[in-house]
């Protein structure tokens, strides 16, 4: 899978859950618009379908849907690179320049939702398990 096109769909999934939607959704059409303009009118319904779902998924603490829904626009980005190569310099340049910072900080996704995690090991193997930030020192 193309490193690129899946942060630029999570980013553009995690975007929709903000008040600055629609400048994601600018974005992503515009993409569309470059290499499939008869496609934009699918896109952005798809794009206001994806955010209804983003939206339920966050006020259901379900990051599992949204998950899903970035794997299923990380497979669309990937398409519209296969069919234009070319586009991965705009795609880099709107994931860093539009996408990336509509996303709430580090600070403000620590504060939202809960974590749980369940790890067993057998036969002396480590296991390391971090919510956040996570350094190993071996002395």
């Amino acid at each position: 899978m193309d490193p690129l096109a899946a942060a630029a769909a999570t980013a553009l999934v995690g975007a929709m859950a903000t008040d600055a939607w629609q400048q994601a959704r600018t974005s992503a059409v515009e993409l569309w618009r470059r290499v499939h303009p008869e496609r934009v009118p699918a896109v952005e319904a798809e794009l206001a379908e994806v955010r209804a779902e983003v939206l339920e998924a966050r006020q259901t603490n379900d990051p599992e849907t949204e998950g899903h829904l970035a794997s299923d626009w990380q497979r669309r980005l990937q398409r519209l690179l296969r069919d234009d190569p070319d586009l991965a310099r705009e795609l880099r340049r709107v994931l860093d320049e539009e996408l990336a910072p509509l996303l709430p900080t580090a600070e403000d996704r620590s504060h939202r939702g809960t974590l749980v995690q369940e790890a067993r090991a057998s036969g002396g193997s480590h296991i390391y398990q971090a919510g956040g930030d996570q350094t190993n020192i071996h002395r």
